[in-house]
């Protein structure tokens, strides 16, 4: 990728701080939509009078949304300005928000919550990208945590809030807060946020200036929506219908990197693939994710079938990640600025395999005490591995491509969530030896935990080969 100018605060009136805070906000409120509405559920099926199936299209239609158009959105807003965008983006999600709150039917919920995630899809590709507009380079990881952390207070504080709103004030509250957080979050954004400096494409006035690629941009979004889909029906089981979902995410591939070698302002630039730097990023990022996913898809059934903990008790000693991960997002960007990203995505992956080692063996032997010791090791190298990663990826990028790099990084841990729904689950079922988990053995869960994060172990381990490989490379390349 193309060296940049050393980045400039902001200007005058916009202070850094101010940037920042609207930022972490924008960052917050995207991340409490995804897990807000996971609490309301059940009560959205009665309240519709609908099947669980069903309702569970409230979550899915926001993931969905923005799975398919993360990478566009950022893209967007690397040719019409990333400041108009993201406000924009920021009232979409209000607006939507509240239309949720209002909707009076699950078919036009649904219909909202996909607005939602269109707005929610620019806040997260953007935010990332801003950060080289408003904070000094030699801040960059410090910002990344920052960010990392109000994503994982978001994501940590969403089913207890959203518990507390909907047993005081019924299921609608849980949409009005999305949209008072929203408003002030475009209040903020509006105030503080730095407009753009000329960089974007469409301000060159040059003849040959980029369009966006709208043949790309639909390739991609039905690509991304078969294969989230083929990883999340089904519950983890693999029926025809998922087959023909990966397949028709097979071929939608091959025709999206056909297109985008032939088009002339392309949505993603192949050339950025080969990137020694961005590529193995991005790889690493997906398998990390995937990991990730094991804690949320693994634990609950290992603390409540084979701990035999109550589901108070259960949710207490989960809420243990999130939690280490507000408190250690700022000083993970703090050693990453002070060590370097490069040192530290090896730091933080090797943290990570020494987590999934001992989710491995230390649960078995010393029960909640040993899960909470392993997910104290675990959430931290994972903290500090987002730091680094994204701070060595933006830091070499053209302010033209901001955008769709940060929209890509995000993707990356997106498609490694899904998939690490149906592959961590694949795993520990076949473990277990039996479909139905919930009416295991304890000894058998205990085993298939185990075995579960002994893979998750090798995912890093592959996580941080790559890693090794693309620094290798881009040593060569200088």
């Amino acid at each position: 990728m193309a060296d940049i100018a050393e980045t400039r605060a902001a200007p005058g009136s916009h202070s850094t701080v101010g940037a920042l805070a609207s930022l972490s906000l924008a960052m917050l409120v995207s991340s409490l939509g995804t897990s807000v509405a996971n609490v309301a559920l059940p009560t959205l099926s009665v309240a519709f009078a609908a099947s669980f199936a069903a309702v569970q299209w409230v979550v899915l239609a926001y993931l969905l949304a923005i799975t398919m158009l993360i990478v566009s959105v950022g893209r967007l807003g690397d040719l019409v300005g990333r400041r108009p965008l993201l406000i924009a983006g920021l009232a979409l999600f209000g607006a939507a928000s509240f239309a949720a709150a209002l909707a009076p039917s699950l078919a036009l919920l649904v219909a909202a919550r996909a607005a939602q995630g269109l707005g929610a899809a620019v806040m997260m590709a953007l935010t990332i990208a801003f950060v080289g507009e408003t904070v000094p380079k030699e801040r960059t990881g410090s910002a990344m945590g920052l960010l990392g952390t109000m994503s994982a207070i978001g994501t940590a504080l969403g089913p207890s809030l959203g518990g507390v709103l909907i047993a005081a004030l019924g299921w609608r509250s849980i949409f009005l807060i999305n949209a008072g957080l929203g408003a002030v979050a475009l209040l903020a954004a509006w105030r503080f946020l730095p407009g753009d400096k000329g960089e974007g494409i469409n301000h060159r006035g040059t003849k040959g200036a980029a369009r966006f690629d709208t043949l790309g941009t639909l390739l991609l979004a039905v690509t991304l929506a078969a294969y989230a889909l083929a990883m999340t029906m089904g519950r983890g089981h693999f029926g025809g219908l998922n087959m023909v979902l990966l397949g028709t995410a097979m071929v939608g591939t091959g025709l999206f990197f056909i297109v985008e070698a032939k088009v002339a302002s392309p949505l993603v630039k192949l050339a950025l693939l080969r990137d020694p730097v961005l590529a193995p990023s991005l790889a690493a990022n997906a398998l990390v994710s995937t990991v990730m996913m094991a804690t949320l898809v693994v634990g609950p059934f290992f603390l409540s079938r084979a701990l035999g903990l109550s589901e108070a008790a259960t949710g207490a000693v989960l809420s243990i990640g999130p939690v280490v991960s507000a408190f250690c997002g700022v000083i993970a960007g703090r050693v990453v600025d002070r060590l370097g990203a490069a040192a530290m995505v090896v730091a933080g992956l090797a943290l990570m395999a020494a987590g999934c080692v001992a989710l491995a063996a230390l649960p078995g032997l010393f029960g909640v005490a040993g899960y909470a010791a392993a997910i104290i090791v675990l959430t931290p190298g994972y903290q500090l591995f987002q730091a680094a990663n994204n701070t060595a990826v933006m830091a070499g990028v053209d302010r033209s491509e901001r955008g769709v790099v940060s929209g890509m990084l995000s993707l990356s841990r997106n498609l490694g969530l899904v998939t690490g729904t149906a592959l961590m689950g694949a795993v520990f079922s076949f473990a277990v030896g039996t479909k139905d988990v919930a009416a295991a053995p304890p000894a058998a869960v205990a085993h298939g935990m185990g075995l579960t994060f002994a893979v998750a172990a090798g995912q890093v381990a592959a996580a941080m080969m790559i890693a090794f490989a693309g620094d290798w490379r881009e040593r060569r390349s200088v």
